[in-house]
């Protein structure tokens, strides 16, 4: 990273002689920040002597931190900077103005208003009237011919107001999503030492000089150089794009970079670089100027050359670009152009995509065929029938009419092509998002909203998501007894006291503490790793105090730490006695702590053996009963190394083995009180609740049967994550999809998983065609290594107390509460987007074919349309933007949790809406085609019909108009129920945004009739006239009552519309090319770029939030990165690489080298495996279907139900063949 102060210099503080008061400079720091490891070490001991000499130069202390004085503090933001970076800029309202005004069909409106506004102001030289025909010219009243502009600058003026109304929406839409951003920036703290204190500070108001503490899941938020360290490991992959996780210590790598994650261990770092001069920062600053370079460069020809030369004076090479050097930057233009559309698309999204393409082709052949008509109506009928020859003078008039007739076709265009969905989704989404915020949902990724509505399984964590995660010892077996209680510390023997709390005190990180609670009479506040919590609440129970012997052993005396781990299950510290001796302490789950047992203590405090029969005793008579009880059983053991024993530290495998057992303790964590209740209305619902946990099975499976996961006489599996591995893997060791298919629709509990196997069952589940609709799957998590699982669900949760920074960046809703009900609430509101976006469906789909029929039978029958341009604009208004935001905005109730998911095959429009929206049509039609043909008899009126080109408007059609929104305007509140409800007026009130809506169309329409005049073809209408309009409007819901009594299931002849898009239906060419493309989660995970860091989302975000808005609202494509692959050279130039692998995520083969293998597990090893694994057979089916029809019960195999009256089928059949415990885990990408 040497030449990137070429590229961008260090930002100058405001006061540069303040730098004098530091001992280094803001250049220095960042010199110091762009070395790597070796040269590192080296720089920081040339210049400081060591990492306390650098403290002492940034007047900071390295055990103290900070003193927390405001004064100090602005300083030295003053002097190296604010930890922030400044967002791109936001498109402005004009912007937003100009982008809408690219609409097709309104650049269509604006060109014929133009030409009907040119020709109405033309005067053809003594063109004679009667010569050109008799349709020329009709009782024109003097002074109304001067009137011809009005329909132009009317339509123009409805056009304004279209694109005002269309960049409003997107403005507030980016102003929310902006507020969305800044939310969940202001969310993340981090833990700094200010004063001696440890204390939580928004990421924003870190300094230089502050002294952070660092732990696993951390996401860092600025650069830092290692005070000390425990086993801590780093995940660089997002700067430097090499997966591997990079071990962190003083002696070889001390550098801490912002962006990166904290995959393992604990440390303490000073911060030496905040905001733009960050890593990250600087990565920023170059992205900003190599825009500025590419739009120079834009103007200049030779884009090759002068690419490469601003290339050389950027000092930004191409070391980080995935591309082929020898690629011309044409090429490059059109691989983005090529990439850049294909974005993943939710269910919906694709559904409302491939209707609006049908609805639009329908309405462009409708408004084809009735300008054709039109045309060839009146060429017949001047110049064949009346036999008149074509005069110059009169070509004039006649390109009139032939622009009315265009702009009548134009009409039934803009009328067909419902541009209104988008908008719907958007305000629905937006809406619900809004809403979800107050229901303890933060939205991510707004289609992630919707997906929700779909979900047919869950995959929940158990603890702090299904339990209260507010942990307590409530059982122990020490000194040869088994306490039901927490003994009294009297009888506790004084040696087993004094290893056991030092055991717990030491063995834990210090981080982890009980504090006072913030209210008198409340309970004491857990800070840290709540299983630590509890057993610390177990020294203080045992009235000892921790933190005297954390005083007297402090974290940097520790002499190596085995941090916990999800292959390891267990945390280790070893301690240096004085006389070179070691003392380590371990503690774990209990039954792979104790395996490692060969010792105990007994009842006086002396070292017993443990033999394997007294250790199976113990988990049959302690640990088993512990955990049936729902309790969590921990296991804590030591073992003393003598002074001379050479001890190789690295092999974790001899150093945790011949342990003594000192304890075992059950730590329960209540079940939420509002849990059974959530999960029994997910079952009523439709969705399936699996619990995938840590945690032993006994525990689990007792957890599961509390929360009403488990029920009596169900079918169902609990298996361990070793069993599940050997029933889906083959003898070669690989995952089958057939093999997962006959577990996971039994399976309930999975138990002592990793997270491999939580990724391969998600995974397993989504791929899976058994059940006849494809499965949608949310998934919870809140550990780093949940990662791959919330990335791979289609709806991934992070909690938003207890869930790392890595589990937040890859979800797409993050649980602010940490509340299973939470998520229940954001199935509710997806189901209520799904169920909104069908009303305003149901309604925009009646009033286009009316309109569309109308206007063309209309335009054949009468040579114009009855409803004029303009009225047709102010009904596409109606339609669109109004009933989106009426329609869009009810409030979900309880009673969608009463149907089934849709799936993702489910139509858009079911065969019931099919029937409301042909009934309520046939209804419409008839009343406007009586109104049409018969309406002056009625009403005794003048015709309107064959009225000469620029007539007055007249009251027949000012009534067939008005009729037509009355008529609208009642089938509003009909479509407030799309499942054939007969009450369409349940809880109308409760939507005050609907009854607005509906009242204010009312006044605008008779304001426009009343008084709208030329502009909108419209004259005064008298009361009773009035009264007939609002009449025959109210009929509609008269009508909707009729169609409600006629069954659905007697219209066979009904067809669903908007189904989803078929797999058949893509054509091979693009199928191939999505490969790459569609499915994101995989593609990261194959790639191993697991985990993104913030920064990169936040600045491309709002590069492509308005894109994204448009595109359909997903913001998934916005804010889904892909760093590409780099080498760990000195200098990092990378303008073009990032520019590259972020927006366009180009993907070379050759990026593929490195595969993130996120389990530290030595045995797991993930590779790409594209093998075609053949469907069931028929007759293996059968085969397994007589299998399990003989009930077995096996005691062994953890698959029988709690009661033990209840028997489970269990499936042997294949494990014997299955591959052995030891085999690699070979392939984790199978796919079908």
């Amino acid at each position: 990273m040497g030449d990137m102060n070429n590229a961008v210099k260090y930002l100058p503080s405001k006061t540069d002689n303040n730098e004098g008061q530091f001992g280094c400079t803001l250049a220095e720091l960042r010199n110091l920040m762009e070395l790597r490891a070796a040269d590192a070490v080296r720089k920081i001991e040339e210049n400081y002597g060591d990492v306390t000499g650098l403290c002492t130069r940034l007047k900071t202390s390295p055990v103290e931190g900070l003193s927390g004085n405001p004064a100090d503090l602005d300083r030295r933001q003053n002097v190296f900077g604010e930890n922030f970076i400044p967002p791109k800029k936001a498109k402005s309202f004009l912007q937003l103005v100009w982008e809408a005004l690219q609409d097709v069909t309104l650049i269509i409106l604006e060109i014929a208003a133009i030409i009907s506004l040119g020709l109405a102001f033309y005067q053809p030289p003594g063109g004679n009237g009667e010569a050109c025909g008799t349709v020329a010219v009709g009782g024109e009243e003097e002074g109304d011919s001067e009137a011809g502009w009005i329909e132009g600058v009317a339509i123009l003026v409805s056009v304004i107001c279209v694109v005002l109304v269309t960049a409003f929406n997107d403005w507030s839409k980016e102003k929310q999503f902006r507020g969305l951003q800044s939310r969940i920036e202001q969310e993340q703290k981090f833990t700094v030492i200010r004063g001696g204190q440890v204390i939580q500070i928004p990421v924003a108001e870190l300094v230089v000089g502050d002294i952070a503490q660092v732990k696993y899941g951390d996401l860092l938020p600025a650069d830092g150089v290692l005070i000390h360290g425990n086993d801590l490991k780093i995940d660089e992959s997002s700067l430097t794009g090499e997966s591997d996780h990079v071990k962190k210590s003083l002696e070889r790598d001390p550098l801490l970079l912002s962006g990166t994650h904290v995959m393992e261990g604990s440390g303490r770092m000073v911060v030496t670089a905040v905001g733009v001069n960050s890593q990250t920062g600087i990565i920023f600053t170059l992205l900003g100027s190599g825009e500025e370079e590419e739009k120079k460069n834009k103007k200049q020809d030779g884009a090759v050359e002068n690419r490469n030369k601003a290339k050389a004076q950027d000092g930004a090479a191409m070391e980080m670009q995935p591309l082929k050097s020898d690629e011309t930057a044409d090429d490059m233009t059109e691989k983005k152009k090529a990439n850049l559309p294909k974005k993943e698309k939710s269910v919906l999204q694709g559904k409302l995509t491939k209707l609006a393409v049908q609805i639009g082709k329908a309405g462009l052949g409708m408004s084809a065929i009735t300008v054709l008509i039109l045309i060839l109506y009146f060429v017949i009928d001047t110049f064949w029938v009346q036999k008149r020859p074509w005069l110059a003078e009169c070509t004039p008039i006649y390109i009139q009419y032939f622009v009315k007739f265009f702009i009548v076709g134009v009409t039934v265009l803009v009328v067909a092509v419902p541009e209104g969905l988008p908008l719907a989704v958007t305000i629905s989404l937006a809406y619900s998002v809004k809403k979800m915020m107050k229901d303890n949902n933060l939205v991510r990724h707004l289609d992630a909203c919707e997906t929700m509505g779909n979900a047919t399984a869950i995959c929940s964590d158990k603890t702090g998501t299904l339990t209260m995660n507010r942990m307590t010892v409530v059982q122990a077996y020490f000194a040869d007894r088994h306490f039901k209680t927490v003994p009294d510390p009297e009888s506790v023997p004084e040696a087993i006291m004094d290893k056991l709390i030092a055991g717990i005190a030491v063995n834990s990180a210090y981080t982890t503490k009980i504090l006072p609670p913030e209210k008198e009479g409340g309970l004491p506040r857990h800070v840290g790793n709540k299983t630590e919590c509890a057993l610390l609440g177990l020294v203080l129970t045992l009235k000892r105090d921790y933190q005297a012997i954390r005083d007297e052993i402090p974290e940097e005396k520790l002499f190596k730490v085995y941090t916990f781990n999800s292959a390891r299950k267990s945390m280790s510290t070893v301690l240096q006695n004085p006389d070179n001796s070691f003392l380590m302490f371990s503690k774990g789950a209990s039954e792979i702590v104790l395996k490692k047992c060969s010792k105990i203590l007994n009842a006086k405090g002396e070292i017993k053996d443990l033999k394997m029969r007294d250790r199976d005793d113990l988990v049959k008579k302690v640990i088993e009963p512990m955990a049936s009880e729902g309790l969590r059983t921990i296991c804590i053991a030591f073992r003393e190394f003598e002074a001379n024993s050479r001890v190789d530290w690295d092999n974790e495998n001899d150093v945790l083995t011949d342990l003594t057992c000192i304890a075992v303790v059950g730590i329960e964590d209540p079940v939420r009180p509002e849990v059974p209740d959530a999960i029994r209305k997910c079952q009523r619902a439709g969705i399936t609740v699996r619990m995938v946990t840590g945690d032993n099975i006994n525990t689990a499976r007792a957890i599961a049967t509390k929360c009403g996961i488990l029920q009596a006489g169900d079918d169902f599996l609990c298996l361990e994550g070793k069993q599940f591995n050997k029933r889906i893997r083959n003898a070669k060791g690989e995952i089958e999809q057939e093999r997962i298919d006959k577990i996971w629709p039994r399976l309930r509990v999975l138990a002592r998983s990793s997270p491999t196997d939580k990724h391969t069952l998600v995974k397993g589940i989504i791929d899976s065609t058994v059940l006849e609709r494809k499965q949608v799957v949310a998934v919870t998590g809140d550990g780093t290594n949940d990662g791959p699982a919330l990335k791979k669900a289609d709806v991934g949760f992070a909690m938003g107390i207890a869930g790392t920074d890595v589990a937040k960046e890859a979800s797409d809703i993050i649980l602010t509460d940490d509340n299973f009900s939470s998520i229940v609430k954001a199935v509710m509101w997806g189901r209520n987007v799904y169920d909104s976006i069908s009303k305003f469906l149901q309604f925009q789909l009646t009033v286009n074919v009316v309109a569309v029929i109308v206007a063309f039978t209309g335009a054949c029958i009468t040579q114009d349309s009855p409803l004029k341009a303009v009225q047709m604009l102010w009904v596409n208004l109606i339609m669109d933007t109004f009933a989106s935001l009426a329609l869009a905005t009810e409030p979900p109730t309880e009673s969608l949790l009463l149907r089934k998911p849709y799936g993702r095959n489910k139509p858009l429009i079911s065969r019931t809406m099919m029937k409301n929206i042909l009934g309520h049509a046939v209804y419409q039609l008839v009343i406007v085609f009586t109104l049409l043909f018969a309406g002056e008899k009625m009403f005794d009126i003048d015709s309107g019909r064959n009225a000469p080109l620029h007539a007055p408007p007249s009251e027949h059609y000012t009534i067939v108009f008005n009729t037509f929104v009355m008529m609208q305007l009642f089938n509003e509140v009909n479509a407030r129920k799309i499942h054939g409800e007969r009450n369409v007026f349940d809880g109308i009130f409760n939507n005050v945004i609907f009854c607005s809506i509906v009242l204010g169309t009312f006044l605008v329409q008779i304001i426009i009739v009343q008084f709208g005049g030329k502009p909108f073809s419209c004259t005064k209408l008298n009361a009773e006239q009035w009264l007939w309009c609002v009449f025959l409007g109210m009929g509609t819901l008269l009508w909707g009552q009729l169609i409600a009594t006629i069954p659905t299931s007697h219209l066979k002849f009904l067809k669903e519309a908007g189904l989803g898009t078929q797999k058949e239906e893509i054509p091979e060419d693009e199928l191939e090319e999505d490969v790459e493309e569609i499915d994101h989660a995989e593609r990261e995970l194959r790639h191993g770029q697991i985990l993104w860091f913030r920064g990169l989302n936040r600045i491309q975000t709002q590069m492509d939030v308005v894109n994204a808005f448009q595109t359909g609202t997903s913001f998934q494509g916005a804010l889904r990165r892909q760093p590409s692959i780099a080498s760990q050279h000195h200098d990092l130039r990378v303008v073009n690489a990032f520019r590259s692998s972020l927006y366009e995520g180009l993907e070379k083969p050759e990026t593929r080298s490195s595969i993130h293998n996120f389990m530290t597990h030595p045995e797991f090893r993930i590779e790409d495996s594209d093998t075609q694994i053949p469907l069931i057979d028929e007759s293996e089916a059968e085969d397994e279907s007589k299998r399990d029809t003989s009930p077995k019960l096996s005691p062994n195999e953890n698959n029988n139900a709690v009661d033990s009256g209840i028997h489970l089928t269990i499936n042997t059949s294949k494990s014997a063949t299955s591959s052995t415990p030891g085999s690699p885990l070979h392939s984790l990408e199978t796919s079908l």
